[in-house]
């Protein structure tokens, strides 16, 4: 949104900063590849959303540059090992830090990244940084342990004989910590920065966390049902391809009887080679069960959550209305 450009451009400009002091820095292989990911680009959206509350709460968004600048390399950091954990080849469509280099110089350098997230905060207040420490440090444990659920309910099966099925409950707990306390922890430290209250601040991260959760639930939707590759920027089909226990497949599963789930199954069954029946068989049936309706009202409801704690904050009545519609832009991306 044109509301929040400035703020965009102010983070480049921070990050540009950090990125030049990395250069010619030794053992190179240490930081080449900490500046290769943050050069690859994306939304930045972690880092907006810092300055973001900073602006609503009345302070100058320049006080919570370095909490964008600490979000931005928590984030990348996690990317880093989750593409080592993926075996993921590409990112943003380059070759990933552990395939340019290896696994072990991705280990040490996302370990460096980091570190480098909690020292940036020593620029703040002691009272600044003992809040802001406290909450990276709760949000980074729950990152952990959300990717640790998701790759648990790979080995957990879609409800065969015998096999335990992931919930769409528990599926729902893990992307609120694999994905959507980072955002909540973003706003909140930019929060943190303006001085505002203790209400406010919750009420901020429980709107980051509500959308966090909502735009987790469209990405997942868009995934199968998403006609333009390009827009959504990543292959279309590819959770079906993956096995992915989504909200879409799980609730599937809740909805259908014995016979459509042995067919489900059968589907999900075939192999990378088979990839275009796959998808076709399990988005058929995702079709049947209008299971596409279901995963949109429950990302409708996370968002109308969002937004009554984001009403709830002292925040001038402007802002906030720049900030829904910010959010309502995020989740009514291109299908």
């Amino acid at each position: 949104m044109k509301q929040y450009e400035h703020l965009f451009g102010l983070f480049i400009a921070h990050l540009e900063v950090y990125k030049k002091a990395l250069e010619g820095k030794t053992p190179k292989e240490l930081y080449e590849p900490e500046n290769y990911i943050l050069d690859l680009g994306g939304k930045r959206l972690r880092p907006l959303l810092a300055l973001i509350a900073c602006d609503l709460f009345g302070k100058k968004p320049e006080a919570a540059l370095n909490s964008a600048l600490c979000v931005e390399l928590f984030h990348n950091f996690s990317l880093m090992h989750d593409d080592i954990l993926d075996e993921a080849p590409l990112r943003r469509n380059k070759e990933t830090v552990h395939k340019k280099w290896n696994t072990n110089i991705a280990i040490l350098s996302g370990d460096v990244m980091l570190v480098k997230a909690f020292s940036v905060l020593e620029n703040y207040s002691d009272a600044e940084f003992k809040l802001q420490s406290g909450l990276l440090t709760k949000t980074a444990v729950q990152v952990c342990e959300g990717q640790q659920l998701d790759m648990n309910f790979e080995s957990l099966s879609t409800g065969q004989a015998g096999g335990n099925l992931v919930t769409v409950s528990e599926y729902l707990d893990m992307i609120t910590k694999k994905t959507a306390v980072l955002l909540a922890c973003s706003l909140q430290m930019g929060a943190i920065n303006a001085g505002a209250g203790r209400a406010d601040r919750e009420n901020i991260y429980e709107f980051g966390k509500h959308l966090g959760i909502a735009f987790q639930l469209m990405d997942d939707m868009l995934d199968t049902f998403s006609e333009n590759a390009d827009s959504f920027g990543k292959q279309i089909g590819g959770d079906i391809i993956a096995g992915k226990k989504t909200f879409l497949l799980l609730k599937t599963l809740e909805l259908v009887d014995e016979t459509k789930k042995n067919e489900l199954n059968k589907f999900l069954q075939l192999n990378k080679e088979n990839s275009e029946e796959k998808i076709k068989g399990v988005k058929a049936i995702f079709e049947e069960f209008d299971v596409k309706k279901h995963c949109v009202a429950k990302a409708d409801e996370h968002t109308q959550i969002a937004i009554t704690h984001l009403n709830k904050t002292s925040a001038p009545e402007d802002k906030k209305e720049h900030l829904k519609q910010f959010a309502f832009t995020l989740l009514n991306r291109q299908i």
